[in-house]
């Protein structure tokens, strides 16, 4: 409807017209979570809704022991935002757009279970761990399953015709640093949309373990997936960047910018010392939206650069993991030997005594040189 009124009210292009749109859902996203953040914030206390650090490491819990009942689940605010500025911003004809709200609240969702078990954990009824690993990742793959079909019958949009042949960018796999690429048959681009997907979302999940960290991170994620989509969605720029012509992927700024304000917003509140967590409530449905707009704009890879901090947060946990259980083996059982103090990485050097706000800004400039290489690929291209 905003979209229609836009039109009709303003002698603007389309490309002035999603810039308008982009601000205007970047900073409605921002507001929502501004007026809305005290509010949840004191129900969350109220409903005693909070935090209770338990790590299986005895130096960590002592570390985490002040943000006790610190509210969490908060990452509510952030898809309250992201799914009222889309909604008043967004494009809903486009397939795209519709998919996108369908991740973020089925995985806010699935966040907001997770986290409900948790916190029944402190009241002696529920677990630890919350929902189990495998109960997450069928719901997760089941999502992502869902999506790739459907974006893969959409990308047909995408068709267009290069030496006499038919062409789809939409079902192809690019590759950084260079313009060459790979058609995907349905099953291929199905487990690479899975292993992005559910891959990003545990990712982003894992970061979540400081003030600020994961927020933070995703904000400069989020960016150059914006750059990156308005690229692809834009035929002149895609031809001269040497990009895949995606028809229909210039609404996913949209979706970034959204993404952007609200992460800004829960910021706010959420930087040192944080007033709220954002939880699996709103960690899982980040990441897999984040996954998500990079099998849209067929970014996949590129994404491994951008995002290189929850991909080293992620590579960590897989080797702290892997170095453990065949050290174990190898000694005939007992305990194994570890390769971090404690992983994810953030933990190992909060352990090895830089403070916590020095890991949250020093992995935010990690993010920034990160989301650099990424964008320069383009020029390389």
């Amino acid at each position: 409807m905003l979209l229609w009124l836009l039109q009709k009210l303003l002698n603007e292009d389309q490309v002035g017209l999603l810039i308008l749109r982009v601000a205007g859902a970047a900073v409605l996203s921002w507001a929502v979570i501004m007026v809305l953040a005290p509010w949840v914030i004191r129900f969350l206390i109220r409903a005693k809704l909070g935090d209770r650090p338990e790590f299986y490491h005895a130096d960590l819990n002592e570390l985490s022991r002040h943000k006790s009942n610190t509210p969490t689940m908060g990452g509510v605010l952030i898809v309250a935002g992201v799914f009222v500025a889309v909604l008043i911003f967004g494009d809903l004809g486009n397939m795209y757009v519709r998919m996108g709200l369908l991740a973020l609240v089925w995985l806010g969702a699935l966040g907001g279970a997770d986290d409900w078990i948790k916190l029944r954990h402190s009241a002696g009824k529920g677990r630890r761990e919350g929902l189990y690993t495998w109960e997450k990742i069928l719901f997760q793959i089941g999502l992502a399953v869902l999506l790739s079909i459907y974006m893969y019958k959409y990308g047909t949009a995408s068709i267009v015709v290069t030496a006499g042949e038919n062409v789809n960018p939409a079902h192809r796999l690019y590759f950084p640093f260079t313009a060459a690429s790979v058609s995907l048959p349905l099953l291929a681009y199905v487990l690479i949309t899975v292993v992005t997907m559910v891959g990003t979302s545990n990712s982003v999940n894992l970061a979540d373990g400081m003030d600020g960290l994961a927020a933070g991170c995703a904000i400069i994620v989020c960016v150059v997936l914006l750059i990156l989509a308005q690229v692809v969605g834009l035929w002149t720029w895609a031809d001269f960047f040497q990009m895949p012509r995606v028809a229909g992927a210039s609404e996913m700024t949209v979706f970034c910018a959204s993404m952007v304000g609200a992460c800004m917003g829960f910021l706010w509140f959420n930087a040192h010392p944080a007033q709220v967590f954002m939880g699996d409530t709103g960690s899982l449905p980040l990441g897999g939206l984040i996954g998500y707009i990079a099998v849209v704009t067929r970014q996949e890879l590129l994404l491994v650069i951008a995002g290189g901090v929850f991909v080293m947060e992620t590579v960590s946990v897989m080797l702290q993991v892997g170095v453990f259980r065949v050290s174990r083996k190898m000694r005939g059982g007992g305990e194994g030997r570890r390769l971090f103090r404690c992983a994810p990485m953030h933990h190992h050097f909060h352990l090895g005594g830089w403070a916590e706000s020095k890991v949250v800004v020093r992995f935010w400039i990690l993010g920034v040189i990160f989301a650099a290489i990424a964008l320069a690929t383009l020029k390389l291209r």
